[in-house]
């Protein structure tokens, strides 16, 4: 059987004057469900660069990309927003919460969007900020949450729509190492309840060593 997500012979170019510039050469990744892979290198070595196009957000300029044995790279833009909106959750380094609506509103946001009812998923979402300890704050705008918990809140906004695939850039990085390892921990948990394959990139060596693989991202390839 083919695996959850592949990405095969990744390659990613800028023009840089009349020469090309290459950020990642030749990369090539697969995920079964459940499993979490921390992705590492030294700042500037085009670790967000490969999570965007791994989450169909950027283009490569050379390779191939398959969700549960189907071509990604043959995709519209249409259809890959349909299915990032299904299939992918994201959670980023800072939290990109939208900061007039509360907390339960932002999570609820992508079943929003995706034009399900809702009232059907109010409960839902309060349950997954119960999942993330944050069932006494649902009614909280942005402002009044602190950094941990806006980056919670993140993160069941990623979980609401049942993804397969979570991508994570930095999930802890803006976070001081107690609210960092309490996200990553219920990440962590909650990716083992639900069979959640995740990548996540991170500098946190730590973090990445509880991850069942990890893979360095050095001269734009990328080392298992």
């Amino acid at each position: 059987m083919s695996p959850l997500f592949q990405a095969t012979g990744i390659s990613k170019t800028f023009p840089v004057g009349s020469e090309r510039l290459t950020v990642l050469s030749d990369i090539n990744l697969s995920i079964e469900p459940g499993e979490m892979t921390a992705i590492v290198g030294a700042s500037g070595s085009g670790k967000s660069t490969l999570l965007k196009i791994l989450g169909t957000l950027d283009s490569p300029t050379t390779g191939e990309m398959y969700f549960r044995g189907k071509s990604l790279i043959k995709k519209s833009d249409r259809e890959l927003a349909a299915f990032r909106n299904k299939s992918l959750g994201f959670i980023f380094q800072f939290h990109h919460l939208m900061p007039e609506f509360t907390a339960l509103e932002n999570v609820m946001m992508p079943t929003l969007i995706a034009g399900r009812d809702r009232k059907k998923m109010e409960g839902p979402a309060k349950e997954l900020l119960a999942q993330v300890e944050l069932d006494h704050r649902i009614g909280h705008r942005v402002a009044e949450l602190s950094g941990g918990e806006q980056q919670r809140t993140a993160l069941a906004r990623a979980l609401i729509m049942e993804p397969a695939l979570l991508l994570a850039d930095e999930p802890t990085g803006n976070l001081d190492s107690r609210a960092g390892n309490l996200v990553f921990d219920l990440l962590h948990r909650l990716c083992r309840e639900r069979s959640l394959a995740t990548i996540m990139v991170t500098h946190n060596m730590e973090l990445a060593g509880r991850m069942d693989h990890c893979c360095t991202l050095k001269d734009g390839l990328l080392i298992k």
